[in-house]
């Protein structure tokens, strides 16, 4: 029976194996030479293995290569799950970027010891970052930090992926930059994970409903499923995080225990740090809740912040509101937070069943929206073609429709917008067939005059070789 049991495990591994190589092969996954890459350092450890800092070649980026112990079936499961997830959110920020993959050679060992080769960030960890950095911090950078983790789990959720492992270790920080890594673990929606471990690091940002409130012989915690709900519980302890720069209930990891996880579950809830703006509070408060159904949605959470940071309502302001009315309307809004309904439409969605608006407004203004929507949902996370769809919806509520204003950009130029737009439509294959050599000419000319939506889709073109030839350097420089 050992002896079948471990046949199948080799069996399970080498068909992993065999997936990386076709990928490889096939370049949809990038393959580096072990051997270029120099000046190793070791920059952090887990139960999955060790990560590293190195520089490739020449270049003067440092790259993160992520090793694993033991590679076997479990192991090269992971491996794989990672690489598949991040091939679906590779275009976010906010998401650590995973660059391919390479192989551990040495003198006495040439095998099937794959590493993971990351985007690095020289910020470490957001506990470490927060550590050094917190008395330099205002609520401004707490704000941004805190929305740009949101933005990332959207990123997650649009593509119906749950973290299953969300805490500070796990977020990075780059140049200031909130990176969310570490998808190992991470499954779609409603498959369940039931995984144990020893979890203690994780107890104060696992929701009360997720433990089982039973222990296996090797005194490990067992875990519930986990869902969408499971990630806003885990923000808002996050977010206390970030607006007071200390761990959970004031305690190191190894002081985290089965009696912390039952105060959880009866109600007990972290401190609200003095001179914490109210709708901030709020907002974490509202994540934490005990009950999932009383949580709000990921989407929520991103909007609410938004309009803290831009100090502008979420919902759209009538155009004929003067500016002390808007300024009055989105106080009412702050105000009455709590009121705000937690089963209404996620935002990002486009509502079906607004009226028509009359086509009262210019192709010039029109334009400049819809760059401000592929921008706003761009920062959301949104994938490509959900962006194309809800262009051509936007469109179509002004009671016109894209190959309208596709006519109308092919005769006027002169517009950074209206440049942008015209490559998106090539890009996209909207009114067009889909021109990816076009675009990305447009492209080069609206960001020579630092269009920025403009410069991120000629990272994603030199990145995969659409428009033009495949350039990691440059790729690198324009994202």
């Amino acid at each position: 029976m050992c002896d079948n049991i471990k046949m199948h495990d080799t069996e399970n591994k080498n068909e992993w194996i065999d997936w990386i190589k076709e990928v490889i092969d096939k370049e949809h996954l990038k393959y580096y030479e072990y051997k270029e890459f120099n000046n190793f350092q070791e920059i952090g450890t887990g139960s999955f293995g060790k990560v590293y800092r190195a520089n490739y070649k020449n270049f003067e980026k440092n790259f993160s290569l992520k090793s694993f112990f033991g590679l076997n079936n479990i192991t090269m499961k992971g491996i794989v799950r990672e690489v598949k997830i991040q091939r679906e959110i590779d275009f976010h920020e906010n998401i650590i970027r995973y660059h391919g993959v390479t192989k551990f050679e040495s003198e006495n060992r040439i095998n099937d010891n794959y590493m993971l080769v990351m985007e690095y960030a020289d910020g470490g960890s957001l506990r470490n970052y927060l550590k050094k950095n917190f008395s330099k911090l205002t609520w401004d950078d707490k704000y941004l930090m805190a929305y740009q983790l949101a933005s990332a789990v959207s990123c997650l959720h649009n593509k119906g992926i749950v973290h299953h492992n969300l805490h500070p270790g796990n977020i990075l920080v780059h140049q200031n930059t909130i990176k969310l890594a570490d998808f190992g673990l991470s499954k779609r929606n409603g498959i369940s994970s039931n995984f144990q471990s020893k979890l203690f690091e994780m107890i104060p940002y696992v929701e009360p409903k997720g433990y089982s409130g039973r222990t296996n012989n090797n005194n490990q915690t067992r875990i519930q499923s986990f869902n969408k709900k499971s990630n806003v519980y885990s923000i808002g302890v996050l977010f206390w995080e970030i607006s007071s720069g200390q761990s959970p209930f004031n305690a190191k990891v190894e002081q985290y225990d089965v009696g912390l996880i039952l105060e959880i579950s009866q109600g007990l809830r972290e401190t609200v740090i003095p001179n914490t703006p109210e709708e901030y509070t709020k907002i974490y408060t509202k994540c934490w809740d005990g009950e999932p159904d009383d949580r709000p949605t990921i989407y929520q959470v991103v909007d609410w912040l938004k309009a803290i940071i831009t100090k502008t309502d979420v919902n759209e302001i009538p155009s004929n509101t003067n500016n002390s009315e808007s300024q009055e309307f989105i106080s009412r809004i702050i105000q009455n937070f709590d009121k705000i309904s937690l089963k209404e439409i996620d935002p990002i969605t486009i509502s079906n069943e607004r009226e028509k608006l009359s086509f009262e407004k210019g192709f010039d203004k029109i334009i400049d929206e819809v760059n401000d929507l592929i921008f706003e949902l761009f920062n959301k996370g949104i994938i490509w073609k959900l962006v194309k769809e809800q262009v051509i919806e936007y469109l179509n509520n002004y009671n016109t429709n894209s190959k309208e204003i596709y006519n109308w950009l092919l005769n006027n130029q002169d517009n950074l917008n209206f440049t942008f737009l015209l490559g998106f439509f090539n890009y996209s294959g909207i009114e067009t067939k889909k021109n990816n050599e076009k675009a990305f000419k447009l492209f080069i000319k609206a960001s020579e005059k630092d269009h920025i939506l403009a410069k991120s889709y000629i990272g994603e073109c030199y990145q995969y070789g659409y428009g033009t030839l495949k350039n990691e350097k440059l790729a690198f420089e324009y994202y």
